[in-house]
This record gives C-alpha cells, sequence and structure tokens, in this order.
C-alpha cells in the first residue's frame, strides 16, 4: 500500500477501548448492544473476546500480531470448535478479491466462521465494515493502546467507500478489481 494512504488508515471510525487484553474487552462488552454481526479482525483482539467468552460471528487472524508470529497461546486460542474454518490467501498491504468474497460468504452464512489469512489481516477491517449489515459491530487492535469498536452506519460506509476505493486503485489488476468488488458491496 502506497505510503500516501496510510495517514487516512489511522483515522478512527469508531471508538477506542484503551486497555491491554481483556481490560480493553471488558470495557467494551457494556457497549456491544446486540449487534446484527460482531465482527472481530485480528489475533490478539479475538484470543481475548473468545477468552471473556464473547463469540464473534466472524473472526478474522493470520496468527500474527504486529508483523511477528502470535504467541502459541494466542494461536491456540483463535481455533474455536463451534468455527467453520475458511483459509485465504492475502498478501501484506493489499485487499485480495478473494479476501472479499470470503468476508462477504461469511456474512451472510448463518454459521460462526473463523477466517484464517495467509499473509496478513491487517486491512481486513474495511472491507469487513463495508459489507457488515447496518447495526453490526467490526472489533479490530490498535496495538499497544486497545481495542476499536466500529458500528456499522451507513453514513460510515459511505465514508469508508472512497477510501477503499484509493487502496484498490493501487492494486494490481485495478479495473477487474474494481468492478468486481463494487458489485460484491452492493449486493451482486
Amino acid at each position: 500500500m502506497p505510503d500516501s494512504l496510510r495517514p487516512l488508515l489511522r483515522k478512527p471510525f469508531g471508538v477506542l477501548y484503551t486497555g491491554i487484553g481483556s481490560d480493553a474487552v471488558k470495557s467494551l462488552v457494556k457497549d456491544l448492544n446486540n449487534p446484527t454481526k460482531l465482527i472481530s479482525v485480528g489475533d490478539v483482539t479475538t484470543f481475548h473476546l473468545l477468552d471473556s467468552n464473547i463469540i464473534p460471528d466472524i473472526l478474522i487472524v493470520d496468527d500474527r500480531t504486529k508483523r511477528a508470529p502470535a504467541s502459541s497461546q494466542v494461536v491456540f486460542g483463535t481455533k474455536h470448535k463451534g468455527f467453520a474454518e475458511i483459509t485465504v490467501d492475502n498478501p501484506p498491504g493489499v485487499i485480495t478479491e478473494d479476501l472479499i468474497n470470503v468476508i462477504s460468504d461469511a456474512i451472510v452464512s448463518d454459521k460462526n466462521v473463523r477466517i484464517f489469512v495467509q499473509g496478513e489481516e491487517d486491512l481486513a477491517a474495511l472491507p469487513a465494515i463495508l459489507m457488515a449489515p447496518l447495526n453490526s459491530v467490526v472489533l479490530y487492535g490498535q496495538p499497544d493502546e486497545g481495542v476499536m469498536l466500529v458500528r456499522v452506519t451507513e453514513s460510515l460506509k459511505a465514508e469508508l467507500k472512497d477510501l477503499f476505493d484509493k487502496i484498490l486503485e493501487k492494486q494490481d489488476h485495478k479495473e477487474q478489481l474494481l468492478h468486481n468488488v463494487r458489485r460484491k458491496l452492493n449486493g451482486y
């Protein structure tokens, strides 16, 4: 991803719940408010949710944290027997059409889904927010700060579509990718 887009991704799209590990999760529980879908992105965030008996509908992990391998406790802790497992390739710094398709399929599934990303899941929150039903919650970690809680609204989706397009425009095969992704985001 080009350096010019990195500042746009640093902007908070939700509310940051500060704290380390389960402390952040405990502080955000009161604000979940029965979301349409609960989606967790990131190994440490997901681990602490599951460890606190908060079961996301979808979890997206890559067995890494802060660009390094996650601890065996975290890796094992994100493997929950109640989840269908899907593996997808997604290189660092990009959002692949395969990742988008897997997230889309998971959102419409009536099963809990664990998406294991071979590569990097750091940008997966963006398509998850864009494709999630209204009033869903997407949680993702802010390293060394806490957990971001993003409630999905129409206005947030509209704001993020422009950013999403900018990211995709910088990738290879952008014309076909943009066409296919826009169709997916519009429900086709």
